[in-house]
This record gives C-alpha cells, sequence and structure tokens, in this order.
C-alpha cells in the first residue's frame, strides 16, 4: 500500500488504460475529423512561420492547443496523426489527475479508480481523445483546478496552500487559451476556494494566503482579459455571441432536457449502481420520479406537436448527438443516404431503462438518507462542504453559458458535458460510497470492461468510416475528378476550400470586413450539398453516400468499404452522381 500511495499506481493505471484503449482502436485517418482540418492547418503554419493564423472557422482561441500541436509536427512531421497524439498526452495527464481529485474529494482509493475508469474508457472521451479538437484541453484545464483547489484546503503549511493556488490558477490559464469556458476555473472555483480558506480558519488568521491568493487570481484574470483583446483583433476569428433568439423557449428548454438526461447515460457503469435504490423509495420518492419520468417522455413529443422534430430527438439513449449517435461515432450521418445503424432498438430499450434508471434511483438515494453509514475505507469525512462551494458556483454558471447555444439551431452537443460530467463525478461516487455502500460491487469492473470495448469498437469505426472516405477521395483524384468537384462532406470539403482560399466563408466573421461573400445557390437540379455557402470553390458533381441509389445513382467507380468492429456487417461508401449525366 505504501508502493500504491507513493507512486500513485492507481492513477497511473487509469493514464495507462486510456492509452491502450486509445492505441486498439488504431486512430489514424490522412483527414479531419469535425473541425480539426482547419486547427490543423492552424498548427501547421505556426509550427512553420511561429505565427498564430486565424482561418474563418475556430470560435476557440486554440492557444495551448496550437503550440502543443505544432511541437509534435516538429517532432513527427505534419500529420494529423502528430498532432492528434498531442491530444492524447493530454488525456492521459487529465485520466490521472482526475483519479487524484476524487481521491481528493473523499473517495476512497479503489472506488476513485472505478470512477475515472468509468469517465475516461467512454466513448465520448476516448473518441476525443484521440482528435485534435479543443475539448480534451478545455477538461484538462478545469480537471487541474479543481484538483489545484482541493490540494489548497488540505496543504497544512501556508507556503504549499499558496503554492497550489498558484498551480490552479496558472494550469487553468495556460490551457483555458485552448477553451474560453475552461477559464471558468480562474473566474469561479478559485474564488470560491479562497472563500473555503478563508472561513474556515478565520480571515485575519489566513491573511497572508488570501492576499497571495488574491494577487494570483487578480493576475488570472488580467491575463483573461488580454487574451480576450487579442483575440477579438484576429482576422478571420469568430465571435462567440451570448444572445438568446426571441421565440426560442421551448426549443432551449427541450435542449437542456435532453443534454441533461444523457449525463447518466455517458456515466453508465456508475449510474446502473443506483438501480437497486428505486424499490427502497416512499411516498414522496415515488411522486417525484413519477414527475421525472413524465417530463422525460412528455417534453419530446410536445417538442414533436408543436414543431414536428424531436429536439433531443428520440427517447431512446443514445439521443442523437454528434460524436456519440445510434449509428456509431462522429459522422457517421454527415454522407447522403441513411447509414447503417449501430446499435438495434432492443439495445437501446436496455440502454435507456438503465441509465434513466440509474438517474432515477439516484434522486430516490438523495431524498431517503440513509440512517447508517458504510464503512467508506476513509479516515477522513467527506468534504461536502468543500465541493458544494467549489463545484456548485461552476456547475451553475457554466450551465448559464450553455443557454444561448442550447437555443440555437445547433443544440448542445454532446462533447459540451464533459466539464459536467468530470465535476459531477466525485459527487456521484462519494453519495454511493457514503449513502449505499463504502465499495462498489465488483461487477462494476465488468461493467467498465464492457463499456471500454464498445468505446475501443466505435472509435475505431469512426476512423475506419474517415479512413474510407480518404481512399475515395484519392481514387477520384487518380482519375482526374478534382476535390472542387467531389463533396466528400463538410470536413473534407473544408480542406478542399482552404487550399483555394485564406479563410472559410462564415458569415460569422466580423474582421475583416467583408470577408464573407454570398454564394449563388448550387443548380436546381444539383443534389443538395451541407453548407456549400461556406466553401464557394467546391461545386460537385459527385458526391460520397452510403446509398448508391441517391441522387441521380451511381458513379462509374468502385465502392470503399471499411470495417465496423462489433456491428454485423462492415460498412460501405459509395460514389453518387449530383447531377444528371448529361450536364456531367
Amino acid at each position: 500500500m505504501q508502493l500504491v500511495r507513493r507512486f500513485r499506481l492507481p492513477a497511473l493505471f487509469c493514464a495507462f488504460a486510456v492509452l491502450a484503449c486509445a492505441l486498439i482502436s488504431r486512430p489514424y485517418a490522412d483527414m479531419g475529423i469535425c473541425d480539426e482540418g482547419p486547427y490543423f492547418l492552424m498548427a501547421q503554419h505556426l509550427a512553420r512561420t511561429g505565427h498564430i493564423v486565424f482561418n474563418g472557422w475556430a470560435t476557440a482561441m486554440l492557444g495551448c492547443q496550437l503550440y502543443l500541436g505544432a511541437a509534435f509536427i516538429k517532432l513527427f512531421g505534419a500529420s494529423f496523426t502528430a498532432v492528434r497524439m498531442s491530444t492524447l498526452m493530454v488525456a492521459l495527464l487529465t485520466a490521472f489527475f482526475l483519479q487524484r481529485t476524487l481521491v481528493l474529494a473523499g473517495v476512497n482509493e479503489r472506488n476513485a479508480t472505478l470512477g475515472t475508469l468509468a469517465f475516461v474508457l467512454s466513448p465520448l472521451y476516448l473518441e476525443l481523445s484521440v482528435t485534435f479538437m479543443t475539448d480534451a484541453m478545455g477538461l484538462c484545464a478545469v480537471v487541474l483546478c479543481l484538483y489545484g483547489c482541493l490540494r489548497a484546503l488540505h496543504a497544512s503549511a501556508e507556503s504549499a496552500t499558496i503554492a497550489w493556488l498558484c498551480f490552479s490558477v496558472v494550469t487553468n490559464a495556460v490551457f483555458g487559451t485552448s477553451r474560453q469556458i475552461a477559464w471558468l476555473g480562474i473566474l469561479v472555483m478559485a474564488p470560491s476556494a479562497l472563500y473555503l480558506l478563508g472561513s474556515r480558519g478565520g480571515w485575519r488568521a489566513r491573511h497572508k494566503i488570501l492576499a497571495a491568493g488574491a494577487v494570483v487570481t487578480a493576475a488570472g484574470v488580467l491575463f483573461i482579459f488580454v487574451c480576450m483583446q487579442w483575440l477579438k483583433r484576429q482576422p478571420y476569428s469568430i465571435p462567440e455571441h451570448l444572445v438568446v433568439p426571441r421565440g426560442a423557449e421551448f426549443d432551449l428548454f427541450s435542449s437542456l432536457l435532453g443534454a441533461f438526461a444523457e449525463i447518466p447515460f455517458l456515466l453508465i457503469p456508475i449510474a446502473v449502481l443506483f438501480l437497486p435504490e428505486l424499490r427502497k423509495g416512499g411516498r414522496r420518492s415515488v411522486k417525484v420520479v413519477s414527475v421525472a419520468s413524465a417530463t422525460y417522455v412528455l417534453v419530446p413529443l410536445a417538442s414533436y406537436h408543436l414543431r414536428g422534430y424531436f429536439h433531443f430527438p428520440h427517447l431512446l439513449e443514445p439521443t442523437m448527438g454528434d460524436w456519440f449517435t445510434p449509428f456509431g461515432g462522429y459522422g457517421a450521418a454527415l454522407l447522403t443516404g441513411p447509414p447503417a445503424a449501430f446499435l438495434h432498438t432492443g439495445t437501446r430499450v436496455v440502454l435507456t431503462i438503465a441509465s434513466l434508471g440509474g438517474l432515477l434511483g439516484l434522486i430516490v438515494s438523495l431524498l431517503e438518507p440513509r440512517p447508517i453509514r458504510p464503512e467508506t475505507g476513509n479516515t477522513q469525512a467527506p468534504p461536502w462542504r468543500e465541493l458544494r462551494v467549489l463545484v456548485g458556483p461552476f456547475v451553475a454558471i457554466y450551465c448559464l453559458l450553455l443557454i444561448p447555444r442550447a437555443a440555437s439551431v445547433y443544440g448542445i452537443f454532446d462533447r459540451y458535458l464533459l466539464e459536467l460530467l468530470a465535476v459531477a463525478l466525485p459527487w456521484l461516487v462519494l453519495i454511493y460510497q457514503e449513502r449505499i455502500r463504502g465499495r462498489m460491487p465488483p461487477a462494476t469492473l465488468l461493467l467498465i470492461a464492457i463499456w471500454a470495448v464498445y468505446s475501443i469498437a466505435i472509435t475505431h469505426n469512426m476512423f475506419s468510416f474517415y479512413r474510407a472516405r480518404a481512399k475515395l477521395a484519392d481514387e477520384l483524384r487518380a482519375h482526374g475528378i478534382p476535390d472542387t468537384r467531389v463533396d466528400n462532406g463538410w470536413e473534407y470539403n473544408f480542406m478542399v476550400e482552404l487550399r483555394h482560399s485564406d479563410h472559410i466563408n462564415d458569415p460569422r466573421i466580423a474582421a475583416p470586413s467583408g470577408a464573407y461573400v454570398p454564394v449563388a445557390p448550387l443548380p436546381s437540379d444539383s443534389c443538395p450539398m451541407f453548407w456549400f455557402g461556406r466553401t464557394p470553390h467546391v461545386r460537385p458533381i459527385y458526391g460520397v453516400s452510403f446509398d448508391p441509389n441517391a441522387c441521380y445513382g451511381p458513379a462509374p467507380f468502385a465502392p470503399v468499404h471499411y470495417s465496423r468492429w462489433l456491428a454485423s456487417s462492415p460498412g460501405t461508401l459509395y460514389v453518387v452522381r449530383y447531377l444528371p449525366a448529361e450536364k456531367k
């Protein structure tokens, strides 16, 4: 046990578990996934010139992420795999510190390890760990800030307390340059820690700590202000607005409800542990559970009745997010034609019952307090007040900042929930440990193992799908078809556009004025192309599709098959005509 404590072996095990699962999934594809393409070109430009130049797509600052990606490009060459491995390194760091954060929050080592594994081996975390997106960096900033604040609260010496406050502010400032919302660590979490320090030991007795912490936090706030002013002045950056459009109140409510209903599903190995609590509820619990269940069912049905569509759009998990869908990983629904389902209806019903039932069981466990506290394995009482003060304001403000996005046409993406999942995890595990059972049952490890296998398959299938799209693009190019005449999905089209222009033609660009130029519509008899106005240089005559009979039927090019682990059949992509044959 001394060896375990000294070398933090459980935390290292969590990090290496992420590494092993990521490598097994074979995360390589010579094509950008989601926002990766423009970000990769920015990192490549930074490695070559030493300057950050935006190209009309990023709303995030990308600072730390770009420098880390540029360093990996210099070391290993300019490839998507190189910059993705920079994100994987950050994901391993996050997994390590998340396990230590749970221990500091009062969770015993065993439960902290299982809770961390349930989070970091989820499909959402694993997919984002091997892509050059900002989500992993933002999550790392929040986890490091929470860890530093807890260490500051637990430190016995003044110098150690000040050092850990500095650690939390500095790491949050640096990693937050990739994703600005992570700066809530400096703006909310660090002041909350100072409040706890002052109220615990007396404001006068701890004046040195409070003064030093206030100076460091103020420096962090100044750093944020300078960075935001710099970003505001960058050409082709995309401003983010915090305005809720009028008439979007119902869409806002249903989008938020759909997002929060997915939280227990994304932590399903832990959520199912609360299922047995449903049979222990009293009359009050039955009423609350009934209202919660009715809300979950009626809101999407009302959305369909009023708007003609489900806003989160199905009742069965996983709901139609962007990175975790019934079709598999990200990108499965971005092409023409219906993609093959990965999860069948029966499986989705079981997953929905397990996740929703776990959420309701959690509610019952909170409404029905237990008179007997089980043995937790920790000698110290759990710091409920510390967690409430540190995490409560952070969650409240984070949710408020999600409101404009929830009311927008895009809604809330599932990856926006990562920070909420991370700060909710200590609470969830601690509630189980203190109110139900001191040690998670051995079956939890089996559930996590199944979860990890599922995540590996989802991640592999995502990259296999993108490798197939890149292969089709190479085949068309070999037959003399230029990339500008092919619709291979918006991510590929973005890369094509940026080879012919210095920016994406996005109407949200504020500077320089006139950067956005309205684009003439496609021919009336053309197959629809998603976001065609953002890529004016791409005027397709062919497109990549799941259905060989989509649009104007198959083109004379061989289809490409790609492997789908755990699926009943491999996937197939076809080239179809976007225009009638006589107009080609």
